[in-house]
């Protein structure tokens, strides 16, 4: 008997690199350039798709975005409700971000729970100026009043249903797909 989850491809490598390049010129649009920008992928989906942003900005505008790598396993409201141990990874922001405009990136906007972790862990590293969230996919369903300032796509989903990214650097394939429960 097979377990695998009946699933549906909703956009492809071309898709995500469509989305990308819009968010990349959306976001040196509303910045006006990058000057005093950084860019802050949340581990481990954000990171790829922050790579990707900053190499697409970069080429752009013929210069060179910070890049830093945010763990926000320790920063989560829900670690202590979990019996699993939390897996830690790195953390890795060897800039100021005082008085930046921060992009922070991720795969998926879901509940908003991780976004206000993020948020939280940034403010360790310094005061920005501002905080400006890009994401590939907004599902909704949010329990924060949080939203992102870049959407690749938005993708109304049921609560039933898991959304995933899966992108060359992790898995082999760009896709993202949608999988029913439970």
């Amino acid at each position: 008997m097979s377990d695998q989850k009946n699933k549906k491809t909703v956009m492809d490598k071309e898709g995500i690199e469509r989305c990308l390049t819009r968010i990349a010129y959306e976001i040196l649009e509303k910045n006006k350039g990058m000057e005093n920008l950084v860019l802050v992928g949340i581990r481990t989906g954000g990171v790829f798709l922050a790579q990707r942003l900053q190499k697409k900005m970069s080429d752009i505008e013929q210069g060179k975005i910070p890049l830093g790598i945010l763990d926000v396993t320790l920063y989560r409201d829900d670690i202590t409700a979990s019996k699993k141990k939390p897996c830690l990874g790195e953390t890795k922001i060897n800039f100021s971000l005082d008085g930046k405009i921060v992009i922070l990136v991720d795969d998926v906007l879901f509940t908003g729970r991780t976004i206000r972790a993020a948020m939280d862990a940034l403010i360790d590293f310094g005061r920005p100026k501002m905080i400006q969230l890009a994401v590939l996919i907004d599902r909704g369903h949010r329990e924060l009043p949080i939203r992102a300032d870049f959407v690749g796509k938005n993708l109304p989903s049921s609560l039933w249903e898991a959304v995933r990214v899966d992108l060359v650097e992790k898995s082999g394939v760009d896709e993202v797909v949608i999988e029913e429960g439970p």
